[in-house]
């Protein structure tokens, strides 16, 4: 990590937090299974949800109705969508952290930062109403100065609008950010916000090697950054 900061520690550590922190698919899974079964449609399986994940529940559940990972508009059946997404919300209300687990190393390198005195933060897709008790339940929150959810701003990744608020909120310039994430949307709103990115090869990217998007590093755990 330091090698991107000319050997000193970033100022600021930007995380993703589906992929990246934890494991969330078994409950997403669990949720949009209920959803298509209450549909009278047949469950997609934790495999393919995996692939569908990490642009938010709205793109998650279109993905779902229409089992193509780039659903167009016009196949959408709207209507359909209106049902539907209210159900998965309910779903994965119930559900969020039943399965869900954090990643191997995760707290270590929390705990780390903390002792190096790095201000961190959290940029989700994820709607904040699911965020912060996914916080709350695995004792998370307290290493953030600012959580944002894929409903906190106008934009969500891979705009940079949300590591750029997070970074002038905490008042803090991109040559002195870190974007950790699991995904082409990471890879892509840090760039666009003039940041680097380090990606984890565990997480979801919708089923491609992340090493395509050339982040400028790729670690297997977080403690590897140390």
């Amino acid at each position: 990590m330091k090698s991107l900061f000319k050997g000193e520690m970033p100022g600021l550590v930007l995380f993703d937090l589906d992929g990246t922190l934890l494991d969330s698919v078994p409950d997403l899974a669990l949720a949009t299974d209920q959803m298509l079964q209450t549909l009278g449609r047949p469950p997609a399986g934790e495999e393919q949800v995996r692939s569908w994940v990490g642009n938010g529940a709205p793109m998650l559940v279109k993905r779902a109705l229409s089992g193509q990972q780039e659903p167009s508009q016009a196949e959408l059946d709207q209507t359909l969508f209106d049902q539907a997404f209210p159900l998965f919300l309910d779903f994965y209300g119930n559900c969020c952290a039943a399965k869900s687990q954090l990643y191997a190393g995760v707290r270590e390198f929390l705990d780390q930062l903390v002792a190096e005195s790095v201000t961190m933060g959290l940029i989700t897709n994820k709607p904040i109403g699911f965020t912060e008790p996914l916080l709350e339940e695995f004792r998370l929150q307290q290493y953030f100065s600012i959580v944002l959810g894929g409903d906190s701003l106008e934009q969500k990744k891979p705009d940079p609008l949300p590591l750029l608020h997070a970074m002038q909120q905490l008042q803090i310039n991109p040559e002195q950010t870190l974007m950790v994430g699991d995904s082409r949307s990471d890879i892509h709103a840090a760039r666009a916000a003039g940041c680097p990115v380090v990606a984890v090869s565990y997480g979801y990217n919708h089923g491609e090697p992340i090493s395509g998007y050339q982040p400028d590093l790729i670690v297997d755990n977080l403690l590897e950054l140390i």
